[in-house]
């Protein structure tokens, strides 16, 4: 009938057949250049101002989900710790299996020298680390750098400076590590002030190249989850930080 909203069935991306030495879970990955991860907007915590847990979904160019995502926090860290506080998001396909964790532990929320500086775990499967997202000093821009299993730097993330982006879209660049070729770009979606009254309904793109190893890809995907946490989750969890 005329007037009646019939929500959409949410379409799944159709797994493929894995890449040979590729991590189960991660072929849906293997064959993209960007995904797109949408938060969940919690009514409730708009309502009361009280921060809980953020989801995620995580989807391809297309439209297609490709994985749901849940923090996982315990309350009174989440909302005394501000964005600092220690958190794990688990990220699983649709089934319902995790096939990524992603792991910070708790760290300085305010260090203009480098002795605290925030740090990420990815694990594939859980319990498997396949590389870390560590961020590196800077006096004025937030940078990153990307390290494989071993722990050995292989890319770089350059970001802007938070406090001149604001009202529009935030590019934070995937470089490589002499810094003269850019691989990719994790971008930050400005949608509005009607949407950015409440901070925690952020959008996010990662694009990369497609033919990054998979496991980049998934280290990738995590760093937008710390750039997220660091930069952008306001409410509960203290004001946005310019550096950290």
């Amino acid at each position: 009938m005329a007037g009646i909203y019939v929500p959409q069935a949410v379409t799944w991306m159709r797994a493929t057949l894995p890449a040979p030495n590729c991590p189960p879970g991660l072929e849906y990955l293997s064959h993209l250049d960007q995904i797109v991860i949408h938060q969940q907007i919690d009514l409730l915590e708009i309502i009361m101002g009280f921060e809980n847990c953020n989801k995620y979904e995580i989807k391809n160019g297309w439209g297609q989900r490709i994985y749901l995502a849940a923090e996982e926090t315990g309350c009174c860290v989440r909302n005394c710790c501000g964005v600092a506080c220690p958190f794990t998001v688990k990220i699983m396909d649709h089934a319902g299996l995790e096939v990524i964790e992603l792991q910070q532990p708790l760290r300085c929320s305010h260090c203009w020298y480098p002795c605290c500086l925030q740090e990420l775990e990815v694990q594939v499967p859980p319990g498997t680390p396949v590389g870390y997202i560590r961020q590196t000093w800077h006096p004025f821009l937030p940078t990153f750098a990307i390290q494989n299993a071993a722990q050995q730097d292989v890319l770089k993330i350059v970001g802007p400076c938070v406090l001149c982006s604001l009202c529009q879209d935030m590019n934070f660049e995937v470089m490589s590590l002499d810094e003269e070729t850019t691989v990719g770009r994790i971008s930050k979606h400005w949608t509005g002030f009607l949407e950015e009254a409440f901070p925690d309904t952020d959008n996010f793109g990662v694009q990369f190249s497609l033919d990054l190893d998979v496991r980049m890809k998934a280290v990738l995907l995590g760093a937008c989850f710390l750039v997220d946490f660091m930069f952008f989750e306001c409410a509960g969890r203290g004001q946005q930080k310019i550096m950290v």
